[in-house]
């Protein structure tokens, strides 16, 4: 599997996902130091994502997301704080992207934001030749999924599987795993995962 071409130059999308990631490491007080021992990435590394100068993966997102003792949807810009009062809704207008340009993944949170919530629903889009890389992958929680649109390939261990459309998954995200699009176009994944 591997990822898509992508010129050399920052985005404005890494950008504001670099700083999110560091208020959350400065709120949680954590040195980049500390975040690197955390994470197994290095010091440097961890500052040009933060600099917006990297573009993370999802396999190192969700890491960074297992370091700070949050879930994925956490580290998604320009997502609505959670309120005193859990929102019910989110209107399609208002949903949070999380788009991994250089891996040709964008993910649109479709839940409320929530600190007490452990379930988060999404829709995953692959691009053609998307992958979260031929690394294998773990973090906490448990997924699951439906390919909607496509095809997907799907790793988990030693196992691997070419979900068509309308095949479904679950896992426990502690599995090593990895996917990619194994469709000539577009795959849509309807995704969820549970701390």
């Amino acid at each position: 599997m591997s990822a898509p071409a992508a010129s050399g130059a920052s985005q404005p999308v890494d950008q504001e996902i670099g700083a999110g990631l560091r208020r959350l490491r400065r709120a949680r007080g954590l040195s980049l130091v500390d975040l690197a021992a955390r994470t197994s990435l290095s010091i440097g590394f961890l500052s040009q994502i933060e600099r917006g100068l990297s573009s993370p993966t999802l396999r190192v997102l969700v890491g960074m997301a297992d370091a700070f003792g949050v879930g994925l949807a956490d580290l998604f810009p320009n997502g609505a704080p959670p309120q005193d009062r859990p929102a019910t809704i989110v209107r399609g207008a208002d949903r949070s992207e999380l788009q991994l340009w250089r891996s040709g993944i964008r993910k649109h949170l479709l839940t409320p934001l929530s600190e007490s919530s452990k379930l988060n629903l999404y829709m995953v889009e692959l691009e053609p030749g998307a992958s979260t890389g031929d690394e294998l992958y773990t973090h906490q929680g448990e997924e699951a999924g439906l390919v909607m649109h496509g095809a997907m390939l799907l790793k988990v261990e030693s196992e691997s599987w070419t979900l068509q459309e309308g095949d479904s998954f679950r896992f426990l995200s502690s599995r090593p795993h990895c996917f990619a699009n194994a469709a000539e176009g577009e795959t849509r994944v309807l995704w969820v995962t549970s701390l």
